[in-house]
């Protein structure tokens, strides 16, 4: 086995495939989408409450010929109670109540369909925007949290085959009250007891639905301020409690680590060595593996929050023992105690030439990390029978709908769909 080193000339060499000989599970060939950071649509979001900080919710109620206290009214209905309705808050007047629904507070998202798994204790939702477009975020609830996935773009640019989103190309990021407005509805879900076992707190939230986050950088910074800020300016919830993951956008790895919310950052990371990283990650090619550990890194020491590497184990492509004992050379080279790896059963897509690793793989790739005192917990999937991965659902509705447009019969009739 040959290591590599940032910066050096030496290069791991990979497996090569037969092109007829595709793993278990293959639905096509390498067909792939090409890197984007430009939206195919560029509407604008109706401008809301939740895209302003306090003083410009203040200067557009102003601006309107309100009090400016009034904003703090509406900020406290919308962030501590979750009521996004002027008609349904009675301090406010009826005279302003229209005006607000205008300039403040305008319907945002309308649920699509929604789908339920592992005993109720799963939630997956398809949200339809303003324009027609569709994102998705799952909530799940655990024995000590509730965690919400959310989405940050429609689509995304990125590109990984791998992936449903990736395979949909970006459409458009969301705004910052688009992205706001998924926790607004997945804390009154939760209070409302939506999941199993009654009602429960929302806890946890994880950028890891559709898109890059950093790709769609400054909204997702000022969602941050609105989720983590103290009510009326936002919902309060604990930045350690907050996870925003990428594929490896460099610069903005270390814009996010002088932010000042400590949020834990999650690498997709999905391979250790360039050669085959490029082919999962083609953002990659811009910024190699060593720069991306690197920037990780000076991530932890700038927050003092441990980095989580997000690795989907794929059969016969990159859950070798051999990989896993460089991921581990890699990791601890750069230190001890700063990292924690997270190896995924990966969800296959519709289109994807690679399938989950095979128990025993799984098992021997986590034993070699953890033999080089790497933190490793498997990821507990979920929602696997309801098209869990992000971007399943809304492609496979989407389908269904096109079918049901032309009078052919679904693709994959989904049975599951909440009533």
């Amino acid at each position: 086995m040959m290591t590599v080193s940032p910066g050096s000339s030496t290069r791991v060499r990979r497996e090569v495939r037969p092109t007829d000989q595709l793993p278990e599970g293959a639905t096509s060939s390498k067909a792939r989408p090409i890197i984007s950071f430009t939206a195919r649509r560029r509407g604008k979001a109706p401008s809301h409450l939740a895209d302003l900080d306090l003083d410009g919710r203040k200067k557009v109620l102003s601006e309107v010929g309100f009090p400016a206290f009034r904003a703090d009214q509406l900020s406290r209905h919308y962030f501590e109670h979750g009521v996004a309705d002027p008609e349904l808050m009675s301090d406010v007047p009826a005279s302003m109540r229209e005006v607000v629904s205008q300039t403040l507070l305008p319907h945002l998202i309308t649920k699509v369909t929604s789908l339920r798994a592992d005993d109720g204790e799963t939630i997956k939702d398809l949200w339809e925007l303003f324009d027609g477009a569709r994102v998705e975020s799952v909530l799940m609830r655990y024995p000590n949290r509730t965690t919400l996935c959310i989405s940050s773009q429609a689509g995304c640019g990125m590109a990984c085959p791998f992936c449903a989103t990736g395979q949909m190309g970006l459409t458009r990021n969301l705004s910052t009250a688009e992205i706001v407005d998924q926790v607004r509805l997945a804390r009154l879900a939760c209070a409302e007891g939506a999941l199993s076992e009654g009602p429960t707190h929302l806890s946890n939230v994880v950028f890891m639905g559709m898109g890059e986050p950093l790709a769609n950088y400054r909204t997702v910074v000022q969602a941050l301020h609105r989720l983590v800020d103290p009510a009326p300016e936002g919902f309060g919830m604990s930045a350690r409690n907050i996870t925003v993951s990428t594929v490896g956008l460099v610069p903005s790895i270390d814009r996010l680590a002088g932010e000042g919310i400590p949020v834990t950052l999650a690498v997709s990371l999905h391979a250790p060595d360039d050669d085959l990283r490029d082919e999962l990650i083609p953002i990659n090619s811009r910024w190699k593996v060593g720069e991306l550990l690197d920037a990780a890194r000076r991530y932890f020491v700038a927050t003092g929050r441990r980095v989580s590497i997000e690795y989907a184990l794929i059969r016969d492509m990159n859950d070798q023992p051999w990989r896993a004992q460089l991921l581990a050379d890699e990791l601890n080279r750069r230190g001890h105690g700063w990292v924690h790896v997270n190896p995924i059963p990966l969800n296959p897509t519709p289109g994807s030439i690679w399938t989950a690793s095979t128990r025993r793989a799984q098992n021997e790739f986590v034993e070699t990390l953890r033999a080089s005192g790497i933190v490793t917990t498997i990821r507990d999937t979920r929602g696997s029978d309801i098209d869990g991965a992000c971007g399943q659902l809304a492609t496979a509705v989407q389908n269904r709908e096109r079918n049901q447009s032309t009078g052919h019969a679904p693709v994959r009739p989904n049975t599951q769909e909440a009533r």
